[in-house]
């Protein structure tokens, strides 16, 4: 019987290799998350591929039972790319980090991203370079200091939410490695989206950056800490006791009671066709603000596979298939003497 009239399971997405990530690492969350959602989607593994660039989370193609490619540093969407434009059948997963998708991947990112291919994006985000052992990213805080920055990072850090939406990104959403059922709800929601959809986990590096995302993964401070955007529905956070509000295009920090209805908050709009709120939203940074988790933007636009696919199969009615020979030796042509 084929898998696809079969009742797929998180086990039937695991591949028989040794997980090979330091113990307590976020990725193996990530990881655990992906296998519970991809059953849930109706696609087999054998129209599923992952594709990952270097890094500690490019290794991820190895630990399912897909199709995969360990590919070039930052290349990854590059690739990707390529193999949706030709098989738009499959399902085509990116994994990168935040050193290889925004150092020497960014070109690729910037591109993926305005272009709208039906893939899928996960970064994840530990705000060091883990894998050749705890150089500063283009995601890690000022002063931060580490091995190529002992006395603190002079670089300004990137915010991928941000980055995303300024490249127009369709979709754009944001959750946390120990989060585990809004992972679960995000990776599922961006697998559902038809264009790119791109997804930052916050992801613990317990070796050279631990700690680092601790004010939202913390059960016990992560309510006053972060806030879950949810379509259509009011900025509340803290238990219900404070919210966000706009004041111009300035969000701030507003006690619920007397003075402050729920109305007079910040309505969530994942589909508004400007990003503009996305990217209000995506500025509010801990400690002034609690941070969004959640689905920051989500519309619908045609996409590069289809548009590219349509060109051809006009050009194809138009021209016929074409030969190769007549092609080479059409137009002006010029023998060069012995």
């Amino acid at each position: 019987m084929s898998t696809e009239l079969q009742v797929l399971k998180p086990g039937d997405f695991a591949s028989d290799q040794d997980v090979r990530w330091c113990p307590g690492c976020g990725d193996y969350s990530i990881l655990a998350q992906m296998r519970k959602v991809l059953p849930t989607l109706g696609v087999p593994p054998e129209k599923t591929v992952f594709i990952s660039g270097i890094g500690c989370s490019s290794r991820f193609p190895y630990y399912m039972n897909t199709y995969g490619l360990h590919s070039i540093h930052g290349r990854a969407p590059g690739f990707a790319t390529g193999l949706k434009t030709t098989r738009p059948d499959l399902s085509v997963w990116v994994i990168t980090g935040d050193g290889d998708a925004l150092s020497i991947g960014g070109n690729h990112f910037l591109h993926v991203m305005r272009r709208n291919i039906d893939l899928n994006v996960i970064l994840f985000n530990n705000s060091i370079y883990g894998l050749t052992k705890g150089q500063y990213s283009p995601t890690s805080p000022m002063g931060h200091v580490t091995k190529s920055t002992p006395r603190g990072s002079i670089d300004y850090p990137l915010n991928p939410i941000s980055v995303a939406l300024a490249a127009e990104a369709t979709f754009v959403a944001r959750s946390i490695d120990s989060n585990i059922q809004h992972l679960g709800m995000v990776l599922t929601r961006a697998a559902q989206h038809r264009g790119t959809s791109f997804v930052e986990v916050y992801q613990n590096c317990n070796v050279f950056n631990d700690g680092a995302w601790e004010y939202a993964q913390d059960r016990n401070v992560r309510e006053n800490n972060t806030v879950e955007l949810e379509h259509g529905k009011p900025l509340i956070y803290a238990k219900g006791t404070k919210g966000i509000r706009l004041h111009g295009f300035s969000p701030e920090v507003v006690e619920l009671g007397d003075r402050v209805a729920v109305d007079d908050l910040l309505f969530h709009d994942e589909r508004a066709e400007t990003p503009t709120l996305a990217y209000i939203l995506s500025r509010m940074r801990h400690p002034q603000f609690p941070e969004p988790i959640g689905v920051f933007r989500a519309v619908e636009r045609p996409t590069y596979n289809d548009l590219l696919n349509d060109q051809i199969a006009q050009a194809k009615s138009e021209r016929g298939l074409g030969d190769l020979t007549k092609l080479f030796t059409s137009g002006d042509t010029w023998t060069v003497a012995g």
